[in-house]
């Protein structure tokens, strides 16, 4: 029997679109048992769990699969379990914790064949991109973007200082319709603007300096299209910055917010979220987080 442990993410951070992303600790395990019969057996536990396919079209399974096609094996018959501790279809990297929980179950059985380095390589071609499932793998704060060889990935410091505030709403949103509104093209100042403000939230989360923070949080490449998705957005963000928060962003594709502040103003980020969002009738579960540093682990 193997256990594997993975974080919650989120992406998109700030004006990382596409490229950064980092490891939350919030998590979902998954146990890989080989068993002795003709048939697959996935067992769901968690809040949601009624709503995970329990066949062979799992998304962790099929992650499983992937590894054993790869070293070209016959992969065995297992018991799949797996205990939700991240919320389905909210811009948490629940997908990316099945990817990546699905390989490693996979490489550990067959004898660990595969490198990180080839685990992360599948990981990516299975998700699409990289700023899931690479956090959700190694953990932290990380930057991707293509190389020569494959990916290069930079880890990114984050400071001790910040703390990020999660506001999950009672509502879903698909990655497929948050990215349908996205435009084709962008402006150069538009370019240019994100380039300028990747470079002060990098520095930002670095040092903790509250200026760069809360102008590296802003973005022209996906936010100000998405936000028209999220019923209430427009008021949850001045409400974070009362609060004390040094800027306000959408966690992947959305609908869940993200808010960066300090250890001390956490617990009012959170309420100013709650109740902001409650005006418009939506209950949302908010809760400070901390930044995984261990990524995937086997428990």
């Amino acid at each position: 029997m193997t256990i594997i442990r993975v974080p919650a993410t989120t992406a998109n951070l700030g004006a990382g679109f596409d490229c950064i992303g980092a490891a939350l600790s919030m998590y979902n395990e998954f146990t890989f048992t080989p068993i002795e019969t003709d048939s697959l057996v996935i067992a769901v536990q968690g809040l949601e769990a009624a709503r995970v396919n329990t066949d062979a079209t799992n998304l962790a399974y099929q992650a499983f699969l992937k590894l054993y096609s790869r070293i070209d094996r016959t992969p065995p018959v297992i018991q799949l379990e797996i205990r939700l501790g991240v919320p389905l279809a909210r811009g948490l990297g629940s997908s990316a914790t099945a990817i990546v929980g699905g390989l490693l179950g996979a490489n550990i059985l067959a004898g660990n064949p595969l490198s990180p380095a080839e685990i992360m390589q599948l990981a990516i071609e299975m998700e699409g991109h990289p700023d899931n499932v690479v956090p959700a793998l190694i953990g932290g704060c990380r930057l991707a973007a293509t190389a020569a060889n494959g990916w290069a990935i930079a880890d990114i410091p984050w400071h001790s200082s910040i703390v990020p505030v999660v506001a999950i709403p009672n509502f879903e949103l698909s990655t497929e319709e948050a990215r349908s509104v996205l435009p084709t093209e962008y402006s150069r100042a538009d370019a240019i603007f994100n380039t300028a403000h990747l470079g002060l939230m990098v520095r930002g989360l670095e040092t903790g300096n509250p200026e760069w923070l809360t102008a590296g949080l802003v973005d022209r490449i996906h936010q100000p299209y998405r936000q028209q998705l999220i019923p209430g957005y427009t008021d949850v963000e001045p409400a974070v910055i009362a609060a004390g928060g040094y800027g306000m962003v959408i966690s992947g594709a959305g609908p869940t917010l993200l808010a960066l502040t300090t250890v001390e103003r956490a617990e009012a980020v959170a309420k100013a979220m709650t109740q902001a969002w409650a005006t418009h009738n939506i209950q949302v579960d908010a809760r400070s987080l901390a930044v995984d540093m261990q990524g995937a682990v086997i428990l």
